[in-house]
C-alpha cells in the first residue's frame, strides 16, 4: 500500500500513533464496532516453468486447498507431534544454533557408535497436483576424510528413500533441501529422519523449519492472450560499499502463450520514475535476442524487437547488461543512510492481453504494477558488512576478500526486491512453519523488532489459514519508522514501520497480489480492499457497520476506478479503495454469511493460484457462492466490472 503523498501530515500522525501502540498484544483483539471506514493503516499493508495453457477451469484448481501438513516444524513448540529417539533429539542446546527460532533437532554428533532418529506422521490430501517437502540441513564433523562417508542422515518418506547426506557434505551454515513428494497425495505416510555414527569422530545433522507444502493445479487460470508466459529471470549483480550502485547482467526467458504471433517484448524500467530521462537510475545496455527501441512512459518502458517473431508455444532469451543507481531517500526505491531498499529495480516484461500492451505509467500513490508469476535466480555479490535480504531463499558463499555473494531464489513471484544495508537481524517460525526475519535499522529499538517478529508469524499463518498455505519458504521484514509511505510488498519481502496493522496488511498482500494477481493499475481494489479486508479478519475486527457513513464525492467515483482515476482524485484514493472497499466485502460477508464467504475466499484463492484475479471473474465467483441475487449488491457498493 502507498498512501497519497498529499496526506504526509496524516501519515505522520498515523506513524506516530503505530509507535506509540506497539506495547500492545500483538495476537488479534476484537474492535469495537466502527461508526465510519478506518482509515488505511500508514503503510502498504502490504520450479521449471511451463507454457501457460487456456483455462483449464476453477473446478479442478478448488479441489485441493493449498496447505502446509508438518506440525512444528520449527521444533518451536516443544517435541509434539514429532517422535523423538532420545528426549535431547529436540533442543535449544548450546553448540548448535537454529536456522530461525531457537530450537532445532540434532542428530547425533556423539562421536562413538550411535542412531538418533526423528519422525512424524503427515496427511498429504488428495486432488492436490504439487506436494513438496523442504528442509533446512546443516552438517558439521571431526572427520577429515574427503572421500569416505562414515556418518550418515536418511531422510524417507513412507518406505522412499529420499537422500542420504554424511560428513562428506558439511557445510559452514544451513543448505535448504528440497523434494517433490507429489506421489504420495492421498497418502498418510511417516516422514523420518535417520542419523548414524561410527565408532570415533563426531559428526551433528542439524534440522530445522522442516515444511510440507501442498497445492493444486500449479498452471494458473489464465486468458490465453496474456503473454509473454512463464518468465524466467536469471540476475548476476556486484554492488558497491555502500550498497546503492549495483552493475551486471539480467537475462530473461519466456514464451508466446497467445495465437498471434509475438515480434516485440517490453521491459519495465519502473524505478527510471525516480530520476530523468537524462539521469535514469535504471540503465540497461548490451541487449541480446533483439534489438532495443525507444524508451517511452517517462523512460519506464523500454521496447525490444525480438530477433525472430515467436509462434505460440515458442520461446525465446533476451539479456542485457544493467545498472541500478539508489536514489537518497527513505522509499520502496531508495536509501535511508546506510540501509538501501530496492523494490521494482530489477527490469521485468511487460503484459500483453486481450487488451492489448499494460504500458501504464507509474503511480507515486499506490501501484501501477501488472507482471504474470515468474522464476527468479538473483546473485548478489557485495560487502560482507552488509545484510541483503530479498524475495526468495537465500544461501550465502565466501566471495573475494571482505565480500560474500548472496544466491537468492523464488519461484512463482511476480518480483524481486532486496535491500542492503548493516541491518539487526532477528528470527523465528511461526507455528505453521514459515521461517520469518525481521531486518531492523539503527534506531528500532530490541524490543520493536521482537514484537515485528511476533506479529508477522502470527500473520503469516492467521492469512495461510484462511486463504491457503505461504508458499514462498522465508518471509523477510525490513523495518524502518523513516518510511514515508508506511510500507510496500514484495513476494517474500516486505517494508514496514513498526506497526502490528501495518506490517499484518502488509502480509496480506502476499496473497492479495502476490499469489493471485492483478492489474493493480487498473483494478487496485482487488489487493488493497482485499487485504484491508483480510488485516480486519486476522484481527478480530467485524467491520460492523461500517458502510452506513458511506459518502461518495461525485457519481464518477466507484470502489472499482483506476489509478487513473485516483491520481487526479488522490485524496480520495485511500478512504474508497481502502476503506469503502473493505467495508464492501465485510458487506458481502454479512449477505452470504460467514461459512459461505470464508469458502468463497479460499476456494477463489485456490482457482486463482499464480494467475490474475478480475472484478469480473470475482462477482462470478460471489454469485455462484449464493442463492441471493447480488445484481443490486454490486450497484449500491459502485463495484463495476
Amino acid at each position: 500500500m502507498r498512501p497519497t503523498p498529499r496526506k504526509a501530515l496524516a501519515a505522520s500522525a498515523l506513524t506516530l500513533a503505530a509507535l506509540a501502540a506497539v506495547s500492545l498484544p500483538a495476537t488479534p483483539v476484537a474492535a469495537a464496532p466502527a461508526a465510519a471506514p478506518a482509515a488505511p493503516p500508514s503503510g502498504k499493508v502490504a520450479s521449471a516453468s511451463s507454457v501457460t495453457p487456456p483455462d483449464a477451469g476453477p473446478a479442478a484448481a478448488a479441489a485441493c486447498t493449498p496447505a502446509q501438513v508438518v506440525v512444528n516444524g520449527g521444533f518451536e513448540s516443544g517435541a509434539s507431534p514429532w517422535t523423538q529417539s532420545s528426549t535431547s533429539v529436540i533442543t535449544s542446546r548450546t553448540g548448535q544454533t537454529a536456522h530461525g527460532g531457537a530450537a532445532f533437532a540434532w542428530l547425533d554428533g556423539v562421536g562413538s557408535t550411535h542412531t538418533d532418529s526423528l519422525s512424524q506422521s503427515v496427511t498429504i490430501p488428495s486432488g492436490c497436483a504439487a506436494a513438496t517437502l523442504t528442509f533446512w540441513l546443516h552438517v558439521d564433523t571431526a572427520e577429515t576424510t574427503s572421500s569416505t562417508a562414515y556418518d550418515k542422515l536418511t531422510a524417507k518418506i513412507g518406505t522412499t528413500t529420499l537422500a542420504t547426506y554424511s560428513n562428506l557434505d558439511k557445510n559452514t551454515g544451513y543448505v535448504r533441501k528440497s523434494f517433490d513428494v507429489s506421489a504420495f497425495a492421498g497418502q498418510t505416510v511417516s516422514l523420518a529422519f535417520t542419523g548414524t555414527e561410527d565408532s570415533s569422530l563426531q559428526s551433528s545433522f542439524v534440522l530445522d523449519d522442516i515444511a510440507l507444502d501442498t497445492s493444486g493445479d500449479t498452471v494458473p487460470p489464465a486468458d490465453s492472450a496474456r503473454t509473454p508466459a512463464a518468465p524466467s529471470y536469471t540476475v548476476n549483480l556486484t554492488g558497491n560499499t555502500a550498497g546503492t550502485v549495483w552493475t551486471g547482467h539480467e537475462s530473461a526467458t519466456f514464451t508466446n502463450a497467445s495465437s498471434t504471433p509475438l515480434s516485440e517484448v517490453y521491459l519495465r524500467l519502473w524505478d527510471n520514475y525516480h530520476g530523468t530521462c537524462s539521469a535514469m537510475p535504471i540503465t540497461v545496455g548490451n541487449v541480446t535476442g533483439g534489438t532495443a527501441g525507444a524508451l517511452s512512459v517517462a523512460c519506464t518502458a523500454l521496447q525490444i524487437t525480438l530477433a525472430a517473431p515467436l509462434a505460440q508455444g515458442q520461446s525465446a532469451t533476451i539479456g542485457f547488461d544493467l545498472g541500478i543507481t539508489v536514489p537518497s531517500g527513505a522509499d520502496r526505491f531508495g536509501h535511508d543512510g546506510a540501509f538501501a531498499f530496492i523494490g521494482n529495480a530489477l527490469p521485468v516484461l511487460a503484459v500483453k492481453d486481450g487488451a492489448g500492451w499494460h504500458l501504464d505509467p507509474y503511480t507515486n500513490n499506490g501501484e501501477s504494477f501488472y507482471s504474470l508469476a515468474a522464476d527468479f535466480k538473483v546473485v548478489l555479490d557485495h560487502p560482507t558488512n552488509l545484510l541483503v535480504p530479498a524475495t526468495g531463499t537465500s544461501a550465502d558463499a565466501a566471495g573475494s576478500s571482505g565480500r560474500t555473494v548472496t544466491t537468492a531464489t523464488a519461484s512463482k513471484v511476480r518480483d524481486f526486491a532486496w535491500a542492503a544495508g548493516p541491518f539487526s537481524k532477528i528470527s523465528g517460525t511461526s507455528a505453521a512453519g514459515t521461517a520469518v526475519n525481521v531486518y531492523s535499522v539503527s534506531g528500532i529499538s530490541s524490543a520493536d523488532a521482537q514484537s515485528m517478529l511476533t506479529t508477522a508469524r502470527t500473520a503469516v499463518d492467521a492469512h495461510a489459514a484462511r486463504f491457503g498455505a505461504y508458499p514462498y519458504g522465508e518471509l523477510d521484514a525490513v523495518i524502518d519508522n523513516n518510511y514515508w509511505f508506511g510500507g510496500m510488498e514484495y513476494p517474500g519481502f516486505v517494508l514496514d514501520l513498526v506497526s502490528t496493522t501495518a506490517l499484518t496488511h502488509e502480509i496480506g498482500h502476499q496473497w492479495w497480489y502476490g499469489i493471485v494477481g492483478d492489474d493493480e493499475y487498473n483494478s487496485p481494489w482487488l489487493d488493497e480492499a482485499f487485504t484491508d479486508y483480510s488485516t480486519d479478519l486476522a484481527q478480530g475486527k467485524t467491520g460492523s457497520g461500517c458502510w452506513s457513513s458511506v459518502s461518495w464525492a461525485s457519481s464518477a467515483e466507484k470502489i472499482t476506478d483506476s489509478m487513473a482515476y485516483w491520481d487526479a482524485h488522490s485524496s480520495r484514493y485511500s478512504t474508497v479503495v481502502y476503506g469503502y472497499g473493505k467495508c464492501a466485502l465485510h458487506d458481502l460477508r454479512r449477505l452470504i454469511g460467514d461459512t459461505a464467504m470464508a469458502k468463497l475466499l479460499k476456494d477463489y484463492a485456490a482457482s486463482h493460484w499464480y494467475g490474475v484475479s478480475t472484478t469480473a471473474e470475482f462477482k462470478a465467483a460471489a454469485q455462484a457462492a449464493t442463492a441471493t441475487d447480488l445484481t443490486s449488491f454490486w450497484s449500491t457498493h459502485r463495484i463495476d466490472g
